[in-house]
């Protein structure tokens, strides 16, 4: 499979496992898993294509486990807009994050902070080389925001570490946002 065709599919998936499961017929379970036969008829792919798409995704956006009743499962490791309850418990956050996000919303953040939107959590970076690939989703230019999360902590904000590697918070108010110029 090229990676075309691996971005399409990662995509879908994406889509059905964050936000709407019903358009393929799928119900998560309230932890967000669902059971890898039923995944794979309901989007017409093979294990081949999955194992591939989960095994090439740099994002690492999905995992897959056996549960204890010997049935694989699929998640999306964060990003859902349906409810969800991912089991993730409250980590204490480097002295930084970072966030990487289109240009156009530059001015907006620095009056109003980076809010999550229709999702559960807003996405941190622990680095800026992963801020910018995920700036980048968007197309245009790319502005990457530096987080004091280790103020935010010490001032009572809760932070999540995904499986991924991703941090998440509720918001982050503007006070705690640094950006270069």
């Amino acid at each position: 499979m090229d990676r075309n065709q691996m971005v399409k599919v990662s995509k879908r998936m994406s889509k059905v496992l964050r936000h709407d499961p019903a358009r393929v017929g799928l119900t998560l379970d309230p932890a967000g898993w669902v059971p890898v036969p039923e995944f794979l008829a309901a989007l017409g792919i093979d294990r081949g294509t999955l194992d591939a798409v989960v095994a090439g995704n740099d994002k690492q956006r999905f995992a897959v486990v056996v549960g204890d009743d010997g049935v694989e499962r699929i998640r999306a490791s964060q990003g859902h807009s349906v409810p969800v309850e991912l089991g993730l418990t409250a980590a204490e956050p480097p002295e930084v994050l970072f966030h990487g996000t289109s240009a156009a919303v530059r001015e907006s953040i620095l009056a109003t902070g980076i809010n999550r939107g229709g999702r559960h959590h807003v996405h941190l970076s622990p680095d800026t080389e992963t801020a910018r690939r995920v700036g980048m989703r968007r197309g245009g230019a790319i502005v990457i925001f530096t987080v004091l999360a280790g103020q935010m902590g010490r001032d009572g904000h809760t932070f999540f570490r995904s499986d991924n590697g991703v941090w998440l918070t509720d918001e982050v108010p503007p006070e705690y946002l640094r950006f270069p110029g």
